[in-house]
């Protein structure tokens, strides 16, 4: 069973700056691929960024430049740094880890983008 645990959430305002971090129950190096998505109210989850471990890092177009995704091997952490924040940022993030093909999700973390 894997589990992930998001942080990092809050309320900033347009601008700011947040570090959503991603703690995981096992090495992260047995994904496949980690990534962030998020959930705005009424609209679909969405796919945010994501990082294999053998791969391109990828993003959505709408964070590119503004939101950066790393890992840290060692502490089984995935992170999300996110910059110049906006108001349509504001959504649920959740954390996603694929093994062998199963997709694991954390609880998510609200992040709330003031203007």
């Amino acid at each position: 069973q894997v589990q992930l645990v998001e942080s990092g959430g809050g309320l900033v305002q347009a601008g700011g700056s947040l570090t959503l971090s991603c703690a995981a129950s096992r090495s992260i190096l047995s994904f496949n691929s980690m990534g962030w998505y998020r959930q705005a109210p009424g609209k679909q989850r969405e796919l945010v960024a994501t990082r294999p471990t053998f791969g391109t890092t990828s993003y959505v177009d709408s964070v590119k430049g503004r939101f950066t995704i790393s890992r840290n091997n060692a502490k089984n952490t995935l992170y999300l740094q996110m910059n110049s924040l906006k108001p349509e940022d504001t959504a649920v993030y959740y954390c996603n880890a694929e093994l062998t093909g199963i997709y694991y999700w954390g609880q998510g973390t609200q992040v709330t983008v003031s203007s």
